[in-house]
């Protein structure tokens, strides 16, 4: 087979173009598609990168033996944050023993066992906007609302009751990491001076460590035998070191929660400007769930039944992934979609231009949850490729299954319990490089059918 190097922009055009890469990727992605194919080349030397959208090629690229590629690479930003012994940023045998340690809380058995929580707390959320005047709550950022209802659910299924009471602490000590990994290579230069960006946000993963820490010891004083609690079998276990939980316990939390809501949020905005989708959704938890006076109990065949919403999330997630790009480095030379891409390249796989593709979907950039319901099996296989909002392969998120459960189960008891509706007349740009929301949240006029009060714990949305 014949292999290419990969097109590229002229070099004058380049260092604009990264820049505008870290505000608007999405853009900057779908410009140099359009102009040099779904697969291309930016940069030089060390910092030479290859953007891959194609779905076939991503496809080769998934099949690949994973010591192919490098995580833990020089230039990973995200160590930083989450830590050097974080599984994300870890190759080879640490990080197989890592990702072990925690992957059996992910399994089919234990994200069933979570849904009639999953439920419980959505109609928590739907309670207290119900209790907020006309003034606090119209209009409603959903997505900061959503945020926090999915921190807490993630804290609970992964760490358990006690630690989920410190959901609101811990969502104060993620935001400012958050907002400087999205800032550009520039700001976020190695240095050990204080009083400055990156000072504070290694004091918040001080601050972190040490919720994490009084936890571990609470679980060694008081050992418990919850098979869901991950934290508790990773102590009981002693498979890793105490700096080694800490820093699975932040990559988990942060992967699992800043995804997920922004999914959430462009769920949200999606629906409310589809017509009569949000009316289907609603019929269709009503057929679900029963009547909310019932207090019927949610389980693996309510999960199955909304087919509706999970059509929705998927279409959702197609256009809107949460990683506009993901990153791995190639540990050697390697061909995709016929071109040459040499060792030491830094491959940004791209979930949005797969999505986007038009020879994968019709009409891609047309929002229509219902493509998902009558695929043909040439259909499905192409969209088996270039759906990977998630990735696939070895190294795919380990989170996938809860996080489809949470957006499918939240987003139906949501319309079923809520009206939302938007003065806006489309859909507002993305922004973030890392973290793929929509810009200025979801605010939205929100009315409640009116239910009986529900007893939870309080989630406290009237500080989001």
């Amino acid at each position: 087979m014949v292999t290419t190097k990969l097109p590229h922009p002229p070099w004058r055009e380049q260092p604009q173009l990264l820049r505008r890469g870290f505000v608007d990727p999405s853009m900057m992605l779908d410009e140099l598609s359009a102009r040099y194919g779904p697969i291309f080349g930016l940069g030089t030397g060390p910092f030479r990168l290859a953007v891959v959208g194609d779905p076939t090629a991503l496809r080769e690229m998934f099949s690949m033996p994973v010591d192919s590629f490098r995580w833990g690479y020089r230039f990973n930003v995200l160590r930083f944050v989450v830590g050097d012994q974080s599984m994300i940023v870890s190759d080879g045998e640490p990080h197989k023993r890592r990702r072990a340690s925690v992957k059996s809380a992910f399994g089919r058995r234990s994200l069933n066992g979570w849904i009639p929580m999953i439920v419980g707390q959505t109609d928590v959320v739907v309670d207290e906007l119900a209790m907020m005047t006309d003034a606090d709550r119209s209009p409603i950022d959903l997505y900061r609302v959503g945020r926090r209802l999915v921190l807490y659910i993630v804290v609970r299924t992964l760490f358990g009751e006690r630690f989920a009471g410190r959901a609101a602490e811990i969502s104060e000590l993620y935001q400012r990491p958050q907002d400087y990994i999205e800032a550009p290579l520039t700001r976020q230069l190695p240095h050990p001076f204080p009083w400055t960006a990156r000072a504070r946000v290694r004091a918040d993963r001080h601050a972190l460590d040490g919720l994490i820490d009084e936890q571990i010891a609470f679980l060694r004083a008081n050992p418990s035998d919850d098979p869901r609690d991950v934290l508790a079998r990773l102590v009981t276990d002693g498979d890793l070191s105490d700096s080694e939980i800490r820093d699975q316990v932040v990559t988990l939390i942060g992967a699992g929660f800043d995804t997920t809501s922004a999914s959430l949020a462009w769920m949200i905005w999606r629906v409310s400007l589809t017509p009569g989708l949000w009316g289907r959704l609603r019929d269709e938890a009503d057929d679900v769930f029963g009547p909310i006076e019932q207090h019927t109990t949610p389980d693996e065949r309510s999960l199955a039944g909304l087919t509706l919403a999970n059509a929705t999330m998927r279409e959702t997630t197609r256009l809107h992934p949460a990683g506009v790009v993901s990153p791995r480095e190639a540990a050697s030379d390697i061909e995709l979609g016929g071109h040459h891409i040499p060792k030491g390249t830094l491959i940004l796989w791209s979930a949005h231009l797969a999505g986007r593709d038009s020879g994968a979907w019709d009409e891609p950039l047309k929002f229509q949850p219902d493509r998902f319901s009558h695929l043909t099996g040439p259909q499905q296989q192409l969209a088996n490729s270039a759906w990977i909002p998630f990735g696939r392969g070895q190294r795919n998120c380990l989170g996938l299954a809860l996080a489809q459960m949470e957006l499918t189960l939240i987003i139906s008891r949501l319309a079923q319990r809520l009206d939302i509706s938007t003065s806006a007349t489309g859909i507002p740009r993305p922004a973030g490089m890392v973290i793929n929301r929509p810009a200025g949240g979801a605010p939205m006029n929100v009315s409640i059918r009116p239910t009986r009060r529900r007893s939870g714990p309080d989630l406290n949305l009237q500080s989001t």
